[in-house]
């Protein structure tokens, strides 16, 4: 499986889900069962580069203020989320989280910004198929600190500092 196949089920699944997560992940379970185990291990590979990729300071700002906080399990539901929201939206976010205010069409808190369970899609469908766990990806280890700079995600200033955009957007001045 490659990247572009790898984006194609991310965002097929996503739109016959309608955008629910839960829905999504059961989609992606049953469209992952139907390949064979190598494939879905190849499909994992790219799902966990992309999150730990995600890993980053200004996105976990990101979701803080989309979600109004978010704790260490917070913020990795919403890096499963934002892989979940496709290939435009994550590559964007990765690149420069503010521009999450013009990437994202919506965003519910109660609905959105969490999909923790899209993570370990690959996990399940690979058990399915062989009863066994999923092996080892060979990725490098995950960084024990999110990569750029640090900030203190509970001072309401630096957040608006730093992404000035979605800021503006979701929680506008008076926030």
């Amino acid at each position: 499986m490659d990247e572009t196949e790898f984006w194609e089920l991310i965002d097929s699944t996503r739109v016959a889900a309608e955008g629910d997560p839960d829905e999504q992940t059961d989609l992606l379970v049953e469209r992952l069962t139907q390949l064979d185990p190598d494939a879905v291990t190849f499909f994992a590979r790219h799902f966990e580069s992309r999150y730990n990729r995600a890993y980053q300071w200004d996105l976990w700002a990101a979701a803080w203020i989309l979600l109004d906080g978010a704790s260490d399990d917070a913020f990795d539901g919403f890096r499963c989320w934002l892989i979940g929201q496709g290939r435009e939206v994550f590559e964007g976010a990765a690149h420069d989280a503010d521009a999450l205010a013009e990437l994202l069409d919506d965003f519910d808190d109660e609905l959105d910004g969490e999909a923790e369970d899209l993570g370990f899609a690959a996990d399940e469908a690979y058990e399915q198929l062989t009863g066994s766990a999923l092996p080892d990806l060979g990725l490098p280890d995950p960084l024990s600190e999110p990569e750029g700079i640090p900030l203190n995600m509970e001072h309401s200033a630096a957040l608006a500092e730093r992404l000035p955009e979605l800021w503006a957007r979701f929680r506008g001045t008076g926030a």
